[in-house]
Parts: structure tokens; sequence; C-alpha cells
């Protein structure tokens, strides 16, 4: 049977300026800061809080290495932690395919389902200042 994928939540996160670490022996490493953002989806929604990092790797190769940890307050107050782990690859048309695999750590059961699904998620830059837009999916 193929998976399907599921829409859980679009994400709009606030960036700062990166900080440039430079080159750490694997590639070079900056810091992106998460300065806020929001999040909706059809079962959830709520806000990005500040705090949060990419601790983003370009390879040699050309490839970043996105690891980024960040938290959500749901609008019904619950937080929930999320690492998003992913690369960036550089496409033949001089474009980037951006894809990730966010994990959720989250106390209770009303958004159990959270922890108890395999999630796939899309990031690219969202329009109208420093952020990008992330997308969600759960693996059906």
């Amino acid at each position: 049977m193929m998976p399907g994928l599921e829409l859980v939540m679009t994400l709009r996160v606030e960036i700062a300026a990166s900080l440039d670490v430079g080159e750490v022996g694997c590639g070079m490493r900056r810091v992106i800061p998460i300065t806020g953002g929001t999040f909706e989806g059809p079962a959830i929604r709520g806000t990005v809080l500040p705090g949060g990092a990419d601790w983003n790797l370009t390879r040699p190769d050309g490839v970043a290495e996105i690891w980024a940890r960040y938290t959500l307050r749901t609008d019904d107050g619950v937080l929930i932690a999320i690492i998003n782990a992913g690369l960036v690859a550089p496409q033949a048309d001089g474009s980037r395919q951006v894809r990730t695999v966010p994990q959720f750590e989250v106390a209770g059961d009303q958004y159990v389902w959270l922890r108890r699904s395999i999630f796939v998620g899309t990031l690219a830059p969202a329009e109208g200042g420093n952020a990008v837009q992330l997308q969600f999916f759960r693996v059906m």
C-alpha cells in the first residue's frame, strides 16, 4: 500500500539575520535565530515562540543540513517542542529542494497524535519579510 500525506499545519516562522560561525571542519556553520511566528492547520493553531534557532551546516558538496529546535504554543495554551531536521539540496535548474522530518514533543493527551505519527515537511521563503514558510504533513 502506498502511503499518503495529510497536511497538519502551515507555519510562518520569523527569523533574524544569521550568525555565521564559519568553517567548522565539515562545512560552514551558521545559526539562524527564530524570533516568532504563527501556525495553523485543520486541528491546531497558535504561535511560534521566540528563542529557537536553526543550526544550519552547508557541506562542501553544496547541500545544507537543517537542524532546528523551537517551541510552539497552541491557542489553547499547550506547549509543543519541535526538532526539525532536513536537507536543502541544490537542483540542476538552480533552484533548491528543501525537505524536513519534524518530530514533536508534547505532554498530555490532546495532541498525543503528534508523538505517535511520522511527518515530513517543506520549507520555502515567506513573502513579506524575514520569514520562512513550512508545511508539515502526516504520513498516512
